[in-house]
């Protein structure tokens, strides 16, 4: 059977599977948007026989294994209510699941924050350990993510850890995954910031940085030792290592170096604009030059060398494989995919075995297993199986100029089955970052609120990523400012063009999303009918005070990160607070709506308290929801679906869509 085939037959099954529901016409419930993906985090073995993947069961999480061989499970493990947030197969007979918990630890000082914790799950067993279970000197907690290794000794994991014994270090331990024991592989202070290693496990290279001194260092070894090969003053935008080079002795550098030759299109893409590839037996820096500007580089499963890279772009990711194989298959692949962009999950060492991720307009979301020996693809499963394809909204690529001139792209979800928009009640959704960006993809918060009738506009307004170095730094200073006209600016093109109705506008965010929300109804005047922030920032004095407390120094690289986006100059800058909503509650022009996890330690609740008490002040309507258990990025069911129901009512109250 061929690929293109497979993917035929696949397409009917689900089809018919399907087909009763296909008569339904009446919309989704808002449970079947907010709930937790019901599949996710798919990841195929290293030999290529089974799947790992989370699933949601009764409301709660689980980890399922399915032998493919056999087409049973192999396995599981209820996970409840922990968050996870990555899956790892440690050889072919145990998956690592990290997990992470809010919490603070008093005794060490260490304020309420996200830790990461690893559990080891015995597919031959049905047992469970955890990472630095019997290390009596160690928290059960992980520094860093997890890198398995397959050594001497077997599947191998290597990760950071904490001794409270040893308040000054964050060695690097290497793992047993039979018994959960960590032994020191690598002594490291808190200074040290990542390590590349090798197959074996042993370092090729190290990167330190030191708040005091503002400057970033390149350890490569040097007779069985890693030693100072280079050191750059960094006091905000710091180089940082991208993993194994093409070869097993180099590694991979995103590095400015004026005295050397840039990579091709240096600086113009938002991301990884500087590659190197540094030979550590040398230490000699060569330009690494692909086509286009990469956002993330791609390594094989097995060797971890680097086989190629990735873009995000308008319509999707695309790859630039310089290993031949890979490259072919993911012609393969790609070409199979007639009408969409499919995403590369996860697949075998031996590439053969592939996982795929596609979504978008009549796609609420679909894993796809390719076998090229077989020329097979089955579907693993949907992320929204109570949305179908009639029910997910058209996705459209716009393009608008901002009062200055400069081009804005933003994504417009309309309500399902709009083909010919025309006055429509129009939700401005900003997304958070701000450094990051929309893009083509299937979004379960714009599809809700596309199927309540509302056109759904996400700009990618100046300060975002994947449009080039010089629109990045365009939003230098730009908070309430440009970025925030960027917005509006779209509001009036889709107003200019019949889209949208310029009486019915309403703006939504999270997080600088929020911030820009709270700005809309506070800087930007007269633009929109209400605004609902979700862990948004209204008080940028005293949001960036915040991140100087968190650090062991005031004045740290967070912080001087922070100044020069939001425009200061200094920690305490008075001139944010002509930026801060909180501080300009009395010119609010819209009802606001305020959400706030009460476990977020990104951006904490406060900012969202300073904001309701401000509004109360001035006598302007607003409410106030905090969400009990939540954290910065809605990772409970519950509380995701809150959010989205008070969001709706909000904006059907105050901006009804008929």
């Amino acid at each position: 059977m061929s690929i293109r085939t497979g993917f035929a037959v696949a397409a009917a099954a689900m089809v018919l599977a399907t087909g009763a529901y296909a008569q339904e016409t009446q919309r989704p419930p808002l449970e079947a948007y907010g709930a937790l993906p019901s599949l996710e985090l798919v990841q195929i073995s290293p030999a290529g026989d089974q799947l790992a993947f989370v699933t949601v069961i009764a409301d709660d999480r689980a980890m399922l294994i399915t032998d493919l061989s056999a087409g049973t499970a192999a396995g599981g493990l209820r996970i409840g209510n922990a968050k996870v947030r990555d899956l790892q197969w440690v050889g072919e007979d145990q998956v690592l699941a990290t997990t992470s918990v809010t919490a603070a630890i008093p005794q060490l000082g260490v304020p309420r924050s996200e830790f990461y914790m690893g559990q080891i799950f015995s597919i031959e067993d049905r047992s469970l350990l955890r990472i630095f279970q019997r290390n009596r000197d160690v928290l059960p907690i992980m520094f860093g993510p997890p890198r398995v290794r397959q050594t001497a000794d077997g599947p191998t994991i290597f990760v950071r850890g904490y001794s409270p014994s040893n308040a000054e270090d964050l060695n690097l331990f290497r793992v047993s995954p039979g018994d959960g024991l960590g032994r020191v592989a690598v002594d490291a202070d808190l200074d040290v910031e990542d390590f590349v290693l090798d197959p074996e496990g042993r370092p090729l290279a190290r990167s330190d940085y030191n708040e005091r001194s503002r400057k970033w260092t390149l350890l490569l070894p040097r007779n069985g030792r890693l030693t100072t090969a280079w050191t750059v003053e960094a006091p905000v935008d710091s180089p940082y290592l991208l993993g194994q080079g093409r070869s097993p002795r180099t590694i991979i550098v995103n590095a400015s170096r004026e005295d050397l030759a840039p990579s091709e299109g240096s600086g113009e893409d938002g991301s990884l604009s500087n590659l190197f590839e540094v030979n550590v037996d040398t230490g000699v820096w060569e330009p690494l030059k692909f086509d286009g500007h990469p956002g993330f580089l791609m390594h094989h499963p097995r060797t971890g060398l680097l086989i190629g890279s990735g873009t995000t772009g308008e319509d999707g990711v695309t790859y630039n494989f310089t290993d031949p194989m890979a490259a072919r298959v993911w012609a393969a692949i790609d070409d199979a995919f007639e009408d969409g962009a499919p995403e590369l999950v996860s697949w075998s060492d031996d590439l053969k075995q592939v996982v795929v991720f596609t979504s978008g307009t009549g796609d609420s979301g679909v894993y796809r297993l390719i076998d090229l020996d077989n020329g097979t693809a089955q579907i693993v499963g949907e992320t929204y199986p109570a949305i179908k394809p009639e029910h997910v909204g058209e996705v459209r690529s716009v393009h608008y100029k901002a009062q200055d001139g400069l081009e804005i792209h933003a994504y417009l979800t309309l309500p399902p089955g709009v083909t010919d928009p025309s006055n429509l009640p129009l939700v401005v959704l900003a997304h958070g970052g701000p450094a990051s960006r929309d893009v083509m993809t299937f979004d379960w918060w714009a599809q809700a609120l596309a199927s309540r009738g509302y056109a759904v506009l996400q700009p990618n307004f100046r300060g975002s990523t994947g449009y080039g170095l010089a629109f990045l730094e365009a939003g230098y200073g730009e908070w309430g400012r440009k970025m925030q006209t960027d917005l509006s600016d779209g509001v009036r093109h889709l107003v200019g063009e019949g889209i949208a109705d310029p009486a019915k506008v309403c703006i939504v965010g999270a997080s600088y999303g929020g911030y820009a929300a709270l700005a809309g109804a506070t800087l930007d005047l007269g633009v929109y009918r209400c605004a609902v922030s979700v862990a948004g920032v209204s008080d940028l004095r005293r949001m960036v005070q915040w991140e100087a407390d968190q650090g062991a120094r005031r004045d740290n690289q967070t912080v001087r990160y922070w100044n020069r986006f939001m425009g200061a100059e200094r920690t305490g800058d008075r001139r944010l607070d002509t930026l801060s909503p909180a501080r300009l509650a009395e010119q609010a022009d819209a009802p606001i709506l305020l959400l706030h996890g009460k476990d977020d330690t990104v951006v904490p609740i406060h900012q969202s308290r300073i904001m309701a008490s401000a509004l109360r002040e001035a006598g302007k309507p607003y409410e106030m929801i905090e969400l009990a258990g939540e954290d910065h990025w809605l990772s409970r069911s519950e509380t995701r679906l809150r959010m989205l129901a008070e969001t709706v009512r909000f904006l059907e109250a105050h901006n009804p869509p008929q």
